[in-house]
Order: structure tokens, then sequence, then C-alpha cells
């Protein structure tokens, strides 16, 4: 996908926080890199009328790209793929739910945006439109499409790399510019190897985005949450699955507010430097060092997905040559872009950029201060590799281990403010003393608890202004 922003595309500003002073012969560079949009108004514009009915041969609704027949081009997209294998039926309520959350969905999505539906078992079925196609989304077809719902049935296995398949290749027949999925599984991905499902996220990452739900406590964090940071989702549990519904119209909502696809921050570095690490560290820790893709000379790209009215943190790392005191550089240029369609005219200026300087000093004072968007980021780096080693310890047995990393997590959650990941900890553990990071393990935990933690640890935290 690649695609330009429009007039009422949102607005983009960078703000860099760093200290830029290094001692004589310093190297390592850190600074936080605040991304806003603001201001896009609304997601898919205005509402796409509905095709005249009867007038072609297409189901009534639908939107063909190779035609452009059925109203119009819908810049936004969305797929919904309901797991429909046979562990949803225990209990039978579970299915219920999971028909009404996708119900809710459907009476989110707005008039003119492209939708489907698809039910996944260890194969994946369009329910609604069919044929290939996504619907546009109306009055009559939000309807059709909720009746379609009454045909979901458990039966069958789990195949999750297939229903991603059949998303990308419905986002194939259209043309929109956003372009996103909401995936839920109540199991593990039994009936395909692990490589395949990699595979699968591999070839679909930067095709769409992708929010991904564990619903009960028969699934497996890592495959949830690796889709979710794959396709540059979200992840989260709904142990209930009564709360599926109000978590489906969140999703929906949050995806109905996305305004410009396919933004990548752009790192040029200078001759001589090299970048450590680049992440995501707000609204969730991701490392996107791994995702660069070459951008010209001394330039790469890394994905940040769609983005609506938003605020985003990132950590940038870059190891700089070193120098003596008062020489100064810049270490870095911010910018964020769009890529340009093949052969389709220069490269769009971009959209905003920020500057990452280094200046040598011999005043250990200002340089050994650290930031505080910096310190307080490493921190919440820290809090969620010390809650990932922390439970990983605890589910082999390693209880003094264990101890050591959620009592180090305890005390990291306290220190920066995070407040909902302190009371996930406290499932876990006996907190004893929050400021010294003293806890006891829980003889007994409730999966869901354990669960709820390993999937929202990497949650942070904004500095407290």
């Amino acid at each position: 996908m690649a695609h330009f922003s429009t007039p009422d595309a949102p607005r983009f500003s960078v703000e860099v926080y760093q200290n830029e002073y290094l001692p004589e012969g310093g190297r390592e560079v850190n600074a936080i890199i605040t991304v806003t949009s603001a201001g896009g108004g609304a997601t898919a514009g205005p509402p796409i009328p509905a095709p005249a009915r009867g007038g072609y041969e297409d189901a009534p609704g639908t939107y063909d790209s190779a035609s452009g027949r059925g109203g119009g081009s819908p810049s936004a997209a969305v797929v919904i793929m309901v797991d429909c294998s046979g562990s949803m039926d225990y209990p039978p309520t579970k299915m219920r739910h999971a028909r009404d959350a996708t119900a809710a969905a459907i009476d989110t999505v707005r008039d003119g945006v492209a939708f489907s539906v698809v039910a996944g078992t260890h194969k994946a079925v369009e329910i609604f439109p069919g044929g290939g196609r996504l619907a546009i989304a109306d009055p009559l077809t939000r309807a059709q499409a909720k009746e379609a719902l009454r045909s979901l049935s458990p039966g069958g296995g789990t195949a999750i790399g297939t229903w991603l398949l059949q998303a990308d290749l419905l986002f194939d027949s259209t043309d929109a510019a956003i372009r996103h999925g909401i995936l839920l599984t109540d199991g593990r991905n039994e009936h395909e190897e692990p490589q395949r499902l990699r595979t699968v996220l591999d070839a679909c990452a930067g095709r769409f985005t992708c929010d991904a739900r564990g619903v009960g406590t028969d699934w497996e964090v890592e495959e949830v949450t690796g889709i979710a940071a794959a396709l540059l989702g979200t992840a989260d549990i709904v142990a209930d699955p009564a709360g599926l519904a109000a978590d489906f119209t969140r999703m929906m909502e949050t995806a109905m507010g996305k305004e410009i696809a396919d933004v990548s921050l752009r790192l040029w570095t200078p001759k001589g430097a090299e970048v450590a690490y680049v992440k995501q560290v707000a609204p969730t820790v991701e490392d996107l060092t791994a995702r660069r893709v070459e951008a010209g000379p001394r330039a790469g790209d890394y994905p940040t997905g769609s983005w609506g009215d938003e605020s985003r943190d990132y950590h940038l790392c870059v190891r700089v040559p070193a120098a003596e005191v008062g020489q100064e550089m810049l270490a870095a240029r911010i910018s964020l872009v769009q890529p340009v369609p093949d052969g389709v005219g220069s490269p769009p200026s971009p959209l905003a950029q920020g500057l990452v300087r280094a200046v040598w000093t011999d005043d250990l004072a200002v340089s050994t201060a650290m930031n505080p968007q910096v310190a307080h980021y490493t921190g919440q780096a820290e809090l969620a590799q010390a809650i990932k080693q922390g439970m990983n310890a605890r589910k082999s047995g390693d209880a003094e281990q264990a101890t050591a990393k959620l009592g180090r997590a305890v005390q990291l959650a306290a220190a920066s403010g995070n407040e909902d990941t302190a009371k996930l900890l406290a499932k876990v553990v006996d907190v004893l003393d929050v400021a010294a990071g003293t806890v006891r393990l829980k003889a007994k935990v409730a999966e869901a608890d354990e669960m709820t933690l390993e999937t929202r640890s990497t949650k942070t935290v904004r500095v407290k202004k």
C-alpha cells in the first residue's frame, strides 16, 4: 500500500527530548521522539453513496476495484475474523458472545467503509458478503451482515495463518488507504505449523494492520501478541466472553478514527554513526529496530502503521563517532514520511521533522544528567522485560528468579506511576515493600490473571508533566 495524505489528513508534529551533552569521547546519544497527529477530521471522509440496487451483477452493496463499481473507491476497509473452531462451543455462550461482539463491531463501521466478516477454523470462510469482495457499509449492508452472523457455528480446528491470508486477499480487492483487521481466537493455533503463521505474518506486514484478541484462557499469549506486533495492532485478553461486545466496539471505533496510512519514521544519520535501536515506547513497548527498510544513503524507514488523532513516543539510540570537548554535530534527523507509488512523481515533503544533536562538554554534571523522558521510558522498557522474565521463571519453577524479577517489576511500576500494571502484579505476588521491590509469590494465581499480566506487560504510561 502506498498513499499520499490529502488536505483533510492530520497534521503531524515531532518533538525531541534529550540531553544533547556528552563527555569527551562519549558516543551514545539517546532521545525520546514524540510524534503527534491531530486535526484530520473524519477517517474515511464523507459517506460514500450506496450503489443502486440491481444496476450491476455484483451482490448488493459490494465494491469491485477492477470495474470501479460499487459507489466509488472506499478510503477504509476492515475485515473481522471470528474464531469458529470447536472449542468456541465450550461453554456454548462463548459463540453467542462472539456473534454479539461482531454485530456490535458491524454497527460501528461508518457509512462508506468497505467491510467483510470471515469465519475462521482450519479454513477461512467469508460469511459476508462472499465472492472475494468487500461490502460497502450502509444501513442495508450492516443489517445483511448481522443476519449472516446466524451462520456462525463452532466446529473444526484453528489455522490462524489461513484466516490472515484470506483477509489479505480481501484487502487486495480494494484500493482503500486504511486496511485494518480484527481477529478473535479462543485457542491455540494447532492446525498449522508455527513457522507457517510466522511466514504469513511476514507476508502480511505492511499490507494491513490488525488487532488481536484472545477470549477465555486457552489461547497462547505469544501467538496473539505476536500477531499484533507483526501487524502493528493491539493485543489484549477478554477473559470473560461477556466483555467481547464492548471490546469489539472500542476496537472498531479506534479503527474508524484512522485517517492516514503507511506512515514511516525515517531516520537519517551522518557518516560514521550507527543506529543502536529504535523502539516505540508509548502507548506500548515495541522494538522496531529489525524492521528497518533502507531509504537512501544513511537513511532507513521504520513502520508505524496508520494514524488518527493520537500521540506516540519512540526511543532512539544512536552511536556517533567520538569527538573532543567543544565539538557538536547533528546525530540524527527524524522525518515522518509516506512511501511513493512506483513511478509516480517525486517524493512528497516530510509530514514533520525533528533533529537530534550531540555536543561534547567537560562539564560532568551536565553530561551525566539523564533527560527525564529518556529515564522514564528506559524504566518502562525494563518493566516489560522484568515481567516477561519473571513470569517465564515462575512457569519453569525457578521461584528465586521469579521473585527477583517480579519484585523489580513492582518497584519500576511504582516509580513510574504505572498503576494499571502495579494492580496486575499484585494479583500474582504479595507486595511486602514497594520501594525495595520485596515480594512473595502467591501460592495460587488465577490463570486469567497470569495471562492478563503477560498480555498487557508492554503497556506503558507517559511521563507525568
